[in-house]
């Protein structure tokens, strides 16, 4: 598209990917430049404050809350290198098109790129749903002003979440742990998965039982010669099912009017069935019908794309963020369900030629959005452009994630405008009389798709792994009222009563969207923070909430329920929502919000408590720490209460007799408790700490149990467990366990093999002590500074003097390791122009510029991380500055020898005192740490 002749424009989007793209379809006189995301934000931490604001009272929070909630924004140290060069290219140009996307965060972002170029020639607002070439020349034709009712609403949005953050965060450091966040959105989202982990938790599993029956026809016809059907009354009662148990109990329903069949009662009305006649009593036939699914909204992309893909939320949105800035799709953040009239016709162009003229209804299939709370007015997400290109148009250019999913949104496009899939359904009551006069019902149920219409390019997949799918067949012979049947088999069959499942990214997200809480743009974030946070860990797709998430919304829930109650969170995006649209006004919203007044739209309980600031400033001495860290299990069969507590180094378990006095704390472990300890091996779940498992890790896991008392010094021996694993103690003497042996296995005599470590092997003709020990490396052989590993740990126990100096004479066994080549190499830094690689290092996957490195995130792989990610990651590293350097330790002066020689034991036990005092002596002239910078990972919602 030719610019005005002698005008020169720059176009400014997010990304170089998008700069790239759009640059290829205007014409001379454009300059596209990206702005790398957010130019601006609130400051991080203090260390980004102006000086002139950092003696202000709110420049902690970065939003002066007294004046109009005015916000301090401050340009991020990795963008004003970027920004100085959009602001040379904005005195070089005629005019400025922003053309970030089209939603609050980009009009947002578009707003603070006029804020920080402060441009002195024309700038106009351009947007557009999909990156094609027709769409961008129309956007560039039909610029618009900037939007400030969303602009303040996205604002508003920010300075919410880190006033949310930022006063309640500090609760959780006090009472907690240090460095925990809470979050408007964030919070609630782990409240939700903590909750059904609770109903897992209080799950009592029941049994029942009925009978399968494979059922024949004298003459098949056309279907099939037999059919099963399963027992669903007995005499007139129904036979009780899953749903008809109590989930806490086990029992059945009060009321239920159920017959509960037991294995032995199953067993006992199959006996008495066998060789009785069966009658078909009822035959019913419906004709079926399913209507296609609306195209992809951002909730229902992640959760597809989790059910049927396997990704996260975060590979979802990453790699449909790569297709729509290479032109594949239209913008993918949207719960708008409507497909614009060019968007239609293609899609019944394209059903036609690939299904036929059939496969396509008379009228076109408009959608409505069920969403609540639905934000923006976009477009479902789909193939971009008037005429789809098909999955194998696009293959080859196309990497194996972007096909899969570029794949699924267009079949998911296609499928909207298809035809109904129609059939039939049928279901079938037969009836036999038991040898005892017992009027046995059975059921069976039937189903057949003449026409799959829609069926045919897409089905949608469940959460219930379990579930029928949609395009599946159940065919059942030609049955009439009267037909006799005869039983081929009588099967007792047992099931059990199942736990909630637990929350997957998919499912979690639709409870969200359903709730009203969150937007198209943050749920992605969500997922990623409520798992960086260390609330939530997954093991395969299912979400499960750790101890320390028990412990935040234990508190929150008991101090604070306002904050984390679904209606009230949804009541906010509402609000938001208004401010949007111009009914209400931001200063109005916060004010109420935070200060409690009740003129304006924020809640009325909050206003009523007097607002945030007081509500988590008042009374925060009154929570007790030691009750919000301890989190309820059960009562065991001595009346023991059985808790887990939330300690520095871990959950761990602990059981004590109310009112039993303090016991000495375990190693590693805070003082203060009670009763026994025993620590939760990494990897156990809430709902998986049963009577039963508890009792196991009591015995064997490192609950304290005397194994015998030292013949020697006549001291008992204890097995306990610590920070570092279990370990036995005598008196001063401690050992850990080998690697080869276990706690619940571990013997009286083994132990005393242990406490012998370390063990004295002899003198060198020098005079020299030598020892064999075990070491965090295994097992070795010393002498004075000089150290050698043993090839066993049997070892440690009867290698000989002269083996353990023939080892310790040898030379060291040196090898030095090839650097490994890089995971993948990535291309230069936008910012830098420096190659990217990502290498494989001792802690896990990094990226490098080969002067900055950063660890990849959680749910990072190297395969996933766009070049824009890494860049961001290195300029936040780089931002940070080098990590201070500790400072060296003090040697101690050499101890004078002694004449006489000591026991291994006697010096170990030497040792251990001298360390305890010193250790003492330090905590007592240790000056009280200041408070630590606020980090930024408080204001996430």
């Amino acid at each position: 598209m030719p610019s005005n002749a002698g005008t020169t424009r720059l176009v400014i989007v997010e990304s170089p990917a998008k700069a790239k793209t759009i640059s290829g379809y205007l014409g001379p006189g454009y300059v596209v430049e990206a702005s790398f995301g957010h130019v601006r934000d609130l400051p991080r931490n203090a260390a980004d404050v102006p000086a002139k604001y950092k003696g202000e009272p709110w420049a902690r929070l970065g939003v002066d809350v007294d004046n109009g909630f005015q916000a301090l924004y401050v340009v991020s140290v990795d963008r004003k290198q970027q920004i100085n060069k959009l602001v040379k290219l904005a005195k070089e140009v005629d005019e400025i098109f922003l053309a970030t996307d089209e939603d609050r965060e980009g009009e947002a972002i578009a707003w603070h790129l006029v804020e920080t170029l402060k441009p002195k020639v024309p700038v106009k607002r351009m947007v557009f749903h999909e990156i094609t070439k027709p769409a961008i020349q129309a956007a560039v034709a039909n610029p618009r002003e900037i939007d400030r009712d969303l602009v303040d609403a996205q604002e508003a949005r920010r300075i919410l979440d880190r006033l949310y953050g930022y006063e309640v965060s500090p609760v959780l450091w006090k009472k907690v742990m240090p460095k925990l966040s809470a979050g408007r959105v964030q919070s609630v989202a782990t409240r939700i998965v903590v909750e059904r982990e609770r109903q897992r938790m209080a799950f009592r599993t029941a049994e029942y039982w009925d009978i399968l029956a494979t059922l024949a026809v004298a003459s098949a016809g056309e279907g099939p010669r037999t059919f099963n059907a399963t027992l669903i009354a007995l005499n007139g009662d129904r036979i009780a099912t899953g749903k008809d148990f109590e989930p806490t109990t086990g029992r059945v329903r009060a009321g239920a009017g159920v017959v509960h069949l037991d294995e032995g009662g199953a067993r006992g009305l199959a006996a008495r069935l066998e060789g009785r006649p069966f009658t078909v009593t009822r035959v019913e036939e419906k004709p079926y019908r399913r209507r296609p699914y609306a195209p992809f909204i951002t909730s229902t992309l992640q959760q597809e794309a989790a059910r049927k893909l396997r990704f996260s939320s975060q590979q979802t949105m990453r790699t449909a963020q790569r297709l729509y800035e290479n032109g594949y799709i239209t913008y993918m953040r949207t719960d708008s369900v409507n497909l614009s009239e060019t968007a239609i016709a293609a899609a019944r162009r394209q059903i036609v030629e690939l299904y036929g003229e059939r496969s396509v209804p008379p009228e076109p299939r408009r959608y409505t959005g069920k969403v609540k709370n639905a934000q923006e007015a976009h477009e479902a997400i789909r193939p971009a452009g008037d005429n789809f290109r098909t999955p194998g148009d696009v293959a080859k250019e196309l990497s194996g994630e972007e096909f899969k999913l570029y794949e699924l949104i267009w079949r998911r496009t296609i499928a909207s405008q298809m035809t109904d899939a129609v059939g039939s359904s049928v279901s079938v009551r037969i009836r036999a009389v038991s040898s005892s006069s017992e009027e046995a019902d059975f059921g069976a149920t039937g189903k057949t798709i003449t026409d799959p219409g829609f069926l045919r390019a897409y089905v949608e997949s469940s959460d219930d792994e379990n579930a029928e799918a949609e395009d599946a067949e159940r065919r059942l012979p030609t049955l009439v009222k009267d037909q006799p049947l005869t039983a081929d088999e009588l099967a007792a069959q047992g099931h059990h009563t199942q736990p909630p499942s637990r929350y997957t990214e998919a499912s979690l997200v639709k409870a969200l969207e359903e709730l009203g809480i969150g937007r198209p743009s943050t749920y992605a974030s969500i997922m990623q923070t409520i798992q960086d946070r260390g609330y939530v860990t997954k093991r395969g797709q299912a979400m499960i909430p750790t101890f320390l998430a028990f412990a935040v919304i234990g508190l929150l829930e008991r101090h604070y329920p306002r904050l984390i109650d679904y209606d009230f969170t949804a009541s906010m995006e509402n609000e938001l929502d208004e401010i949007a649209g111009g009914e209400h006004a931001a200063v109005d919203f916060l004010t109420s919000f935070y200060f409690g007044s009740t003129n304006g739209t924020g809640d009325r309980a909050i206003a009523h408590a007097g607002g945030l600031k007081k509500l988590v400033t008042e009374n925060v001495s009154e929570i007790d720490a030691r009750s919000v860290n301890s989190i309820p299990l059960f009562t065991d069969d001595e009346g023991r209460e059985v808790v887990v507590r939330v300690g520095r180094y871990g959950p761990y378990l602990q059981r004590a007799v109310p009112g039993e006095q303090p016991a000495a704390p375990a190693e590693g472990e805070e003082g203060g408790g009670q009763g026994d300890r025993a620590p939760i091996p990494e990897g156990v779940a809430p709902d998986e700490l049963t009577p039963e498992k508890v009792h196991e890790l009591f015995l064997g896991g490192g609950g304290e149990r005397k194994l015998g008392d030292d013949p020697a010094t006549g001291e008992p021996i204890v097995l306990k467990s610590g920070r570092f694993g279990p370990y036995v103690a005598s008196g001063e003497r401690k050992s850990s366990l080998l690697r080869s042996q276990t706690p619940d296995s571990l013997t009286f005599d083994e132990a005393l093999k242990l406490l012998s470590l370390p063990r004295l092997v002899g003198v060198a003709p020098d005079g020299v002590e030598v020892f064999a020990n075990n070491g965090r490396y295994g097992p070795y052989v010393k002498r004075g500074d000089e150290f050698r590993s043993l090839d066993s740990e049997d070892k440690m126990f009867t290698v000989t003097l002269d083996e353990a100096l023939a080892l310790l004479a040898a030379p060291k066994a040196r090898q030095r390791r090839a650097a490994a080549p890089p995971l993948r190499e990535m291309g230069n830094d936008p910012l830098t122009e420096k190659p990217l690689v990502i290498k494989d290092g001792r802690f896990g996957p990094y990226v490098t510029d080969g002067e900055t490195n950063a660890s990849l995130r959680r749910a990072q792989t190297p395969e996933a991380l766009t070049l824009e990610e890494a860049s961001e990651m290195l300029a936040e590293k780089r931002a940070k500055g080098p990590a201070p350097k500790k400072a060296a330790a003090k040697k101690a002066a050499p101890a004078k020898k002694t004449a006489a020689k000591k026991t291994a034991a006697a010096t170990k036990s030497t040792a251990a005192k001298k360390t305890t005092t010193a250790k003492a002596t330090t905590a007592k002239k240790a000056p009280a740490k200041k408070a630590a910078p606020r980090k930024a990972n408080s204001t996430t919602e």
